[in-house]
């Protein structure tokens, strides 16, 4: 019972699609008809409304946080973890949105703040130096979710480290079309529009 509790809990808290609610607030359309298709905070930036990307960005960031919190606060110990997990898949594969979400790295980063928030801090400072240096979303989402689970092997968090090794695979599998065109040079650098889906 626990364990379904936690599931549901981060479940259906990662399936709010908040890319898809400010995209069409701000007069953008369906962000899924834009770009890479995905509901996430980089391709509603393709959209050229900035203050939507960051709703976007931020309210994926906290309902990873708020599962792991809340199953913190009301369920035993370890629950927080399996809605941690629940959580990123719920953002990917939305049950209202056909299973087709984003990509996951902005849930990912709210849960491991809070999780541990000094790995949070050190998972988005990566992201953003990475960023600064060669503007491109998901290369520097890439190299901070690689280095996720040994930040928190500093912190001597195993069970934590674990989880997000797993989820840094699955999350890699979900940019596996962007880590191509990073192969092949062509991957867009960030703010670049889009005006239709590739």
């Amino acid at each position: 019972m626990i364990l379904l509790q936690a599931l549901l809990l981060g479940y259906l808290l990662g399936t709010i699609p908040f890319g898809l609610f400010f995209a069409w607030i701000s007069g953008a359309g369906d962000v899924r008809k834009i770009g890479s298709g995905n509901i996430g905070a980089t391709n509603v930036l393709r959209t050229g409304k900035k203050w939507a990307a960051a709703a976007t960005l931020l309210c994926d960031g906290a309902k990873g946080a708020a599962a792991v919190l809340l199953a913190r606060t009301l369920l035993p110990p370890g629950a927080e973890l399996i809605a941690a997990a629940a959580v990123v898949l719920g953002h990917m594969f939305p049950l209202w949105l056909r299973f087709k979400g984003g990509k996951g790295v902005a849930t990912f980063l709210g849960v491991c703040f809070a999780l541990y928030w000094p790995v949070g801090l050190m998972v988005a400072a990566t992201w953003i130096g990475a960023a600064c240096i060669w503007r491109i979303s998901s290369l520097s989402a890439l190299i901070a979710i690689a280095l996720s689970s040994a930040y928190f092997m500093l912190f001597h968090l195993e069970a934590s480290a674990g989880l997000a090794l797993a989820l840094s695979l699955l999350i890699y599998w979900m940019h596996r079309d962007n880590i191509r065109r990073l192969l092949q040079g062509t991957e867009p650098r960030i703010g670049k529009k889009s005006s239709a889906a590739t």
